[in-house]
């Protein structure tokens, strides 16, 4: 892990880093010594590690929870370079649906085919955070939403240190057999009115968790629309089970 850049501000320290070709931010409490929980975070399609919504919710985990927050750019988004295959796949996936395709199936296919990639990228992060003595091996929770969710269900899957999760605005058809293996508590968003994912595939997903303690939380509105208070829910969510 390579650090490149490092500012602090209002209490939160901001550092820039890439881990061989994986380009990320790390926010800790400024000053930050010793171990601490962590959230890795996923950013939603077309977004980015600093899109305004990861910021703001990175910044709150921090200074009124005083943990550390990670979040990398996914493949073809941010600061990685263009990828030539997802960029034909996108393509070809918008002509599919101008021609009348559904457009959830297509999204749960390009969500598995990345998260093949991004799963391995994402737990080499986390084993190279928990490594800095600001950070430690503290418990770790995962917070993504939409592409995030999509990622976030095989990554929480297959990674033992997430001791909880929030998700949402994602469909079983993608992520069924990966949410069948997820057993750690959950909170789960969905949008009721979501224009992407229909509602049937949204509670199937909620459904298909296999955790004991998981908790749906449906808001009126469209796929971009969570309601502000969702991240105070987050907030106290995360303070239960990481704190």
């Amino acid at each position: 892990m390579r650090f490149t850049s490092e500012t602090s501000s209002d209490g939160v320290c901001e550092q820039f880093f890439t881990l061989g070709e994986i380009p990320g931010v790390l926010w800790t409490p400024e000053g930050a010594t010793g171990t601490r929980p962590l959230i890795v975070m996923g950013h939603g399609g077309g977004q980015h590690k600093k899109a305004p919504g990861i910021l703001a919710r990175a910044r709150r985990f921090v200074t009124e929870c005083d943990f550390a927050v990670v979040a990398v750019d996914v493949p073809g988004h941010g600061d990685r370079p263009k990828d030539e295959e997802y960029d034909r796949i996108a393509t070809e996936n918008q002509a599919r649906v101008a021609a009348g395709e559904e457009l959830a199936p297509l999204i749960a296919g390009f969500q598995a085919l990345v998260a093949h990639r991004t799963v391995p990228e994402w737990r080499a992060v986390l084993d190279a955070v928990q490594q800095l003595g600001h950070v430690g091996t503290g418990p770790v929770g995962y917070w993504g939403v939409s592409l995030g969710c999509g990622l976030g269900v095989p990554f929480v899957a297959a990674e033992p240190r997430v001791r909880a999760a929030v998700l949402g605005l994602g469909g079983a058809l993608a992520s069924a057999g990966d949410a069948a293996r997820i057993t750690v508590p959950v909170e789960f968003l969905m949008q009721w009115d979501d224009e992407r994912v229909p509602r049937d595939q949204c509670l199937a997903l909620f459904d298909a968790l296999a955790s004991v303690e998981k908790t749906l939380h449906a808001n009126p509105g469209k796929h971009g629309e969570i309601p502000a208070f969702e991240l105070d829910s987050a907030l106290r969510f995360f303070s239960r089970h990481l704190a």
